[in-house]
C-alpha cells in the first residue's frame, strides 16, 4: 500500500492517543503488546477496574484458573504505557518469582523483587527510599507490613494485592498485617485479586471492600445489622453495592472459548525397605525431643518440617543434611557459637520462602551471639553429635530407595496413559531436594534415559545446563529472544531444550513458578508438598491455557505411614487437586495460610506430635471437620448469588469489539512501519514480517534480525510453541515501534494536494463512490480534554469544492486508500472558515459526551456517599435505642431496690449509661457533620476537575482529490 506522510501522522496519533476510562480503546495498545492468549472476560475485568476515574480500585474475583494474573497484567501494562510507573505488587512470598516472570514473559514489563537483603543493599548504596525504583516493585505480605512506613511515603499509581482473601478479617483489630497494609496504602488505588472473596462469614466482604473504599459501607456494626441475615430486599441491596467494586467470572461461563482439559490421577504405592523405615522412625523420635542443639529455637518448627521432608524425599537428601548438622554441632562445641543454616537454602530451595511465610516478620534477622555451654550441656551436645553421625552413616549405607525403584513403574504407567491420549512422551518430575534431583538423574540415566534428561532448579549451574544456555545464546544472538537477564534466559533455554530434545525434566520447586510447559502432559510428584497451593502451582505449569491433552498426575504414597496416607486423602478428596477440570476447591484453597486453617503448619504439627496411629487418626479427623465447615453448601450458594455478575451478551459484544479494535490497531502499526522503514527493511507482506537491513535510529540499540507482527490473540498464543525462535515479535511497545511512532508524529506535513486512489485499488467502500472525481479541502487536528482524566481525539473535517460538508466518519475512510502527494497550495479563506465551523461543532459534541460521562461518575460516587451516611446514622441510632432500652430496664429494677447503698450504686450505673447515650447522640450529630464535610469535599474536588481544560493542535491541512 502506497502511503503518504499524512497517513503515517494520522495513524501514529491514533496509536498513542488517550481514551476515556470506560473505552475499550484505552486498553488496545496494552492488549496488542501482550504476548498472551487474551480472553474476553479478562479484558472485561481490566475495563471494570478502569471504568470510573473516581474509583479507588476493584476486587477481581474470578474462579481459580481463569487468569486473574493476566487481568492484573493488562492493568499494569496500561499504567506503564501511560508513564505511570509507581506500581507495587504485594503477594505471598512463594509467588514473587512467578509474578516477576509472568510480567516479563507475557507483558514485557520489568520488575524487581524487594526483600530484606535487597532492601538493605539499596539503603547501603545510598537509596534511602528503596521502594522508589524504575521497575514494578514486588514484595511479600510480611515485607510490605514490616516496611509499611516506607511504603506509605510513595504516592503509588496502583497497588496490586494478590491472594487478597488473606486480608478479609481486616475489620478485626487483632489482624495485624491486614490493618497495617490497609492503613499504609489507604491513600492509593488498589486492585485486590482473590478467587475467594467470601469464605465463612458475610462480614469478610465488608473487610475486603473496606480496603478498597471505606465509603461503600458504613461501619461493621451497621453492616452486620443490615446484611448478616439479610432479607430478600437486603440481599438485593448488598449485591447492588458490591457490583461497582467486585467482578467475578466462573469457569462454566467461559467454556465457549476456553478448552479445559481434565486431570487424571495415578497413585503409585510403595513400602519402604526395612532399613529406610528404621532410619525414618529413629530420626522422627530425635526430632520430637524438647530441646535440640543442632536446631535453633527460633526456627525449630520450620527446620523440623524441612528435615522431615528431606527424610521422606531420599536417603541421599538426608545424608548431606546430617553432615551439615554434624558440622554445625562441631562448630558449636569448638567456638561456643551457633553456625548459620545456609545449607538448608541450598539443599531445600523453598527454605527461604518458607522462612518468610513462617516468621511474623520477614525482615527479622537472627543474631548469632556467643554462648557459654555448661559441662552438662557440652555432654548433651556431644551425645547429640554422636547420634547425628550414626544417622548419617545409616543413610549413607542405604544405597537403594524403595520409592526410587518404583519411579520406573510410575513412568511406565504414565507414558502408557500418554500414548492412549495421543500426547507427547514427556514427563515433568518434581522433587523438593536438589540432592534427590541428582539421585533421580543418576538412576534414570543408568536405565535407558541417557541424554534425555534435563535438570531445572534455582541455580541451574550444572555443566549440562550451562552448555544448554551457551548454545541457546549463540543460536539467538541478535534477537529479542535474549532478555539480557542470565537467570531468565537460562530458564528459557532449559525449557526450550526440554521441549525439543529431552524426554524428562527433573525439577525442584523453582519450576513450579513462572514457566509454561503446555507441551508436557505428565507430572510426577516424587515428593508431595503439604501446601495445596504449591501443588496447584506445579500442576498449573502443564494444566493451563494451550494444553491440548488431559494431564496425568502421578503421586507416590508410602503405605507404611498413616499420616502420609491421610494427607493424600485430604489433598485428593477435599481439595480435589488431582482429577477433573480445575476442580481445586476455591473455598478450601482460599483459606490456606490465611488465618482460617493454616494447612501446612497443622500437618507439620501432627507429624511432630502424634506417634500412635490412633492419635494420627484423631488429629486428621479434627482437621477434616474444619475443612467440611469451610466448604459448607450454604456458603457456596451465598457466594454465587452475591458475586456472579457475568453477562454473556456483553461478553460476546466485547469479544467482537476487541477483535475489531486490535485488528485496526495492528494495521496502523504495520502501515506506519512499512512507510517509515521503506529504505531500511525488506518486507514479506504475506507473512506480516520484515528484516531490518539498516538501523534507522543509530543512537538506539535495535536488533537487525527478522521481525513479525502478530495479527490476533490466537496467533500470539502460538508464539509459545510455533513462531520461529529467532523472530523478534514486533509490537507497539517494542523500542523500534516506539521510535517509529514518535518519528511519524513529528513528520513535516505541509499543505499539499493529496490524490487518493479509489478506482485503482481493490477495496470496495460504497460511501466513497459518490465522491470519485471530486476534490476539496481536509483538516486534521488533535483535540485534548482534561477534567476527571485526560482524553484525546483525532478530529477530521472536510468539504468538497462545491461546498458539500463530508461526514467525519467518511473522511476517515479516505485513509484506507493508497495516495500520492503533489504540489503545495495555499488554503483558501472559505476553507479556513468552514474548518473553524465544523471543528467547533465536533468539539462541542465531544465536550458534551465528556460532561455526560462525568455526570454519571459523579452520580455513582455521590449516591455511594449517601448510602454510607445512612449506614452510619442507622448504626448510631440503633446503639442509642439499645441504650435507651437498657436505661429504662435499669430504672425499673432500681425502683424495686430498698437498700440505700445498693440503690445509689444502681443509680450511678444508670448515670454512666445515660452519659454513654448522650455521647452517642453527640457522635451522631458529629458524624452527620463529617458526612456533610465529606460530601462538600467531594463536590469541591469534582467541581475543580469538572472545569474542562481543552487544547486543539492542528496536524495538517490538505487539498484532497479522489480518483
Amino acid at each position: 500500500m502506497n502511503l503518504t506522510s499524512y497517513h503515517a501522522k494520522i495513524f501514529a496519533f491514533e496509536l498513542t492517543r488517550r481514551h476515556s476510562a470506560n473505552d475499550l480503546g484505552k486498553l488496545t495498545a496494552s492488549l496488542q503488546d501482550a504476548r498472551v492468549d487474551l480472553n474476553p472476560h479478562q479484558v472485561d475485568a481490566a475495563l471494570f477496574a478502569f471504568k470510573s476515574p473516581l474509583s479507588k480500585g476493584a476486587i477481581l474475583a474470578d474462579e481459580v484458573g481463569l487468569g486473574k494474573t493476566i487481568e492484573a497484567g493488562i492493568i499494569l501494562s496500561q499504567k506503564w504505557a501511560e508513564r505511570k510507573r509507581k506500581l507495587l505488587i504485594i503477594c505471598p512470598a512463594n509467588l514473587r518469582k512467578q509474578w516477576s516472570q509472568e510480567l516479563i514473559d507475557k507483558f514485557y514489563l520489568p520488575s524487581i523483587i524487594l526483600e530484606a537483603r535487597s532492601f538493605n543493599q539499596k539503603i547501603n548504596e545510598g537509596n534511602l527510599q528503596p521502594f522508589s525504583q524504575p521497575e514494578i516493585i514486588i514484595c511479600s505480605y510480611q515485607f510490605a507490613c514490616s516496611k509499611a512506613p516506607y511504603g506509605r511515603q510513595i504516592d503509588w499509581d496502583l497497588v496490586i494485592i494478590d491472594e487478597a482473601h488473606r486480608l478479609r478479617n481486616v475489620y478485626k483489630p487483632s489482624n495485624k498485617i491486614a490493618n497495617v497494609l490497609k492503613s499504609a496504602f489507604n491513600h492509593v488505588p488498589k486492585i485486590l485479586l482473590t478467587a475467594t472473596p467470601l469464605q465463612n462469614q458475610i462480614e469478610e466482604l465488608f473487610g475486603l471492600v473496606s480496603i478498597i473504599d471505606e465509603y461503600t459501607f458504613g461501619d461493621i456494626k451497621s453492616f452486620k445489622s443490615q446484611f448478616s441475615k439479610p432479607s430478600e430486599e437486603g440481599f438485593y441491596e448488598l449485591k447492588k453495592r458490591l457490583e461497582p467494586i467486585c467482578k467475578r467470572t466462573l469457569r462454566k461461563h467461559v467454556t465457549e472459548y476456553i478448552n479445559f482439559t481434565k486431570r487424571i490421577a495415578i497413585v503409585e504405592e510403595f513400602w519402604p525397605f526395612p532399613e529406610e523405615e528404621q532410619l525414618y522412625d529413629e530420626v522422627s523420635e530425635y526430632l520430637r525431643r524438647p530441646a535440640l542443639y543442632a536446631l535453633p529455637v527460633s526456627q525449630r518448627a520450620l527446620m523440623t518440617l524441612v528435615l522431615r521432608k528431606l527424610l521422606a524425599s531420599s536417603t541421599y537428601a538426608i545424608h548431606d543434611t546430617f553432615k551439615a548438622l554434624e558440622n554445625k554441632l562441631v562448630k558449636l562445641l569448638a567456638e561456643q557459637k551457633p553456625a548459620e543454616d545456609e545449607f538448608f537454602s541450598q539443599e531445600f530451595e523453598t527454605f527461604d520462602e518458607l522462612k518468610d511465610e513462617w516468621e511474623d516478620d520477614e525482615a527479622q534477622e537472627i543474631v548469632l551471639e556467643k554462648i557459654i555451654l555448661s559441662d552438662d550441656q557440652i555432654e548433651e551436645a556431644n551425645s547429640e553429635l554422636l547420634e547425628i553421625k550414626r544417622f548419617r552413616e545409616m543413610a549413607y549405607a542405604i544405597r537403594k530407595n524403595s520409592k526410587g525403584e518404583k519411579l520406573f513403574t510410575a513412568l511406565e504407567k504414565g507414558f502408557e496413559k500418554l500414548s492412549e491420549l495421543g500426547a507427547s512422551q514427556k514427563a515433568l518430575i518434581f522433587t523438593e531436594s536438589t540432592r534427590t534431583q541428582q539421585y533421580l538423574k543418576n538412576i534414570l540415566e543408568a536405565r535407558g534415559y541417557q541424554g534425555k534428561i534435563v535438570l531445572f532448579n534455582g541455580s541451574n549451574t550444572d555443566p549440562h545446563s550451562i552448555s544448554i544456555y551457551n548454545d541457546w545464546v549463540r543460536r539467538h544472538q541478535g534477537t529479542d529472544k535474549i532478555s539480557g537477564s542470565r537467570t531468565a534466559d537460562t530458564r528459557q533455554a532449559i525449557v526450550d531444550w526440554f521441549r525439543n530434545e529431552a524426554t524428562i525434566m527433573i525439577a525442584t520447586e523453582a519450576a513450579s513458578e513462572g514457566i509454561n510447559l503446555q507441551f508436557c502432559s505428565l507430572i510426577v510428584n516424587y515428593d508431595l508438598p503439604w501446601n495445596p497451593q504449591r501443588i496447584e502451582q506445579r500442576i498449573g505449569r502443564c494444566h493451563r491455557y494451550g494444553q491440548k491433552f488431559d494431564v496425568v498426575v502421578v503421586n507416590f504414597l508410602n503405605k507404611s505411614n498413616a499420616a502420609d496416607q491421610r494427607v493424600y486423602t485430604l489433598l485428593d478428596e477435599k481439595f480435589k487437586l488431582f482429577s477433573d477440570i480445575f476442580e481445586a476447591s476455591d473455598e478450601v484453597l482460599g483459606i490456606i495460610e490465611s488465618g482460617g486453617i493454616d494447612f501446612e503448619k497443622r500437618i507439620a504439627r501432627i507429624y511432630q506430635e502424634c506417634r500412635k496411629e490412633e492419635d494420627i487418626k484423631s488429629a486428621f479427623d479434627s482437621l477434616q471437620k474444619e475443612l467440611e465447615v469451610v466448604i459448607d453448601e450454604n456458603i457456596k450458594i451465598t457466594h454465587k448469588m452475591l458475586l456472579e455478575n457475568f453477562d454473556l451478551e456483553v461478553q460476546q459484544k466485547l469479544r467482537l469489539n476487541l477483535a475489531k479494535g486490535i485488528s485496526q490497531f495492528e494495521q496502523w502499526l504495520w502501515d506506519i512501519s512499512k512507510f517509515y522503514l521503506r529504505d531500511f527493511a525488506t518486507f514479506d507482506h504475506e507473512e506480516d514480517s520484515f528484516r531490518l537491513v539498516k538501523n534507522p535510529f543509530p543512537s538506539e540499540k535495535i536488533n537487525p534480525g527478522p521481525y513479525r507482527i502478530l495479527r490476533s490473540t490466537a496467533e500470539k498464543k502460538k508464539t509459545e510453541v510455533e513462531v520461529d525462535e529467532d523472530t523478534n515479535i514486533f509490537r507497539v511497545g517494542h523500542p523500534l515501534a516506539q521510535r517509529i511512532i514518535e518519528a511519524c508524529k513529528k513528520l513535516k506535513t505541509p499543505t499539499l494536494q493529496v490524490v487518493f486512489d479509489y478506482t485503482g485499488g481493490d477495496k470496495k467502500i460504497t460511501v466513497l463512490e459518490d465522491l470519485v472525481g471530486q476534490s476539496g479541502w481536509m483538516q486534521a487536528s488533535l483535540f485534548s480534554i482534561s477534567s476527571f482524566e485526560t482524553e484525546e481525539h483525532v478530529v477530521l473535517s472536510a468539504v468538497s469544492d462545491n461546498g458539500m460538508e463530508i461526514d467525519p466518519e467518511i473522511v476517515r475512510l479516505f485513509f484506507h486508500l493508497e495516495a500520492s502527494e503533489l504540489d503545495s497550495l495555499y488554503i483558501p479563506e472559505e476553507a479556513s472558515s468552514f474548518f473553524a465551523s465544523q471543528t467547533e461543532s465536533q468539539l462541542a459534541s465531544l465536550l458534551q459526551e465528556n460532561m455526560d460521562r462525568n455526570a454519571q461518575f459523579f452520580e455513582e460516587e455521590y449516591g455511594k456517599l449517601d448510602k454510607w451516611a445512612e449506614d452510619m446514622k442507622l448504626s448510631l441510632e440503633r446503639e442509642i435505642k439499645d441504650l435507651d432500652s437498657t436505661i429504662k430496664l435499669k430504672k425499673a429494677e432500681s425502683r424495686k431496690i430498698s437498700e440505700l447503698a445498693s440503690k445509689i450504686s444502681f443509680q450511678r450505673s444508670i448515670k454512666e449509661l445515660e452519659k454513654k447515650r448522650n455521647d452517642k447522640r453527640r457522635t451522631l450529630f458529629e458524624s452527620q457533620d463529617q458526612v456533610d464535610l465529606k460530601k462538600e469535599n467531594l463536590l469541591s474536588d469534582i467541581e475543580s476537575r469538572l472545569k474542562q481544560q481543552t487544547s486543539l493542535s492542528q496536524l495538517f491541512t490538505i487539498n484532497w482529490h479522489l480518483k
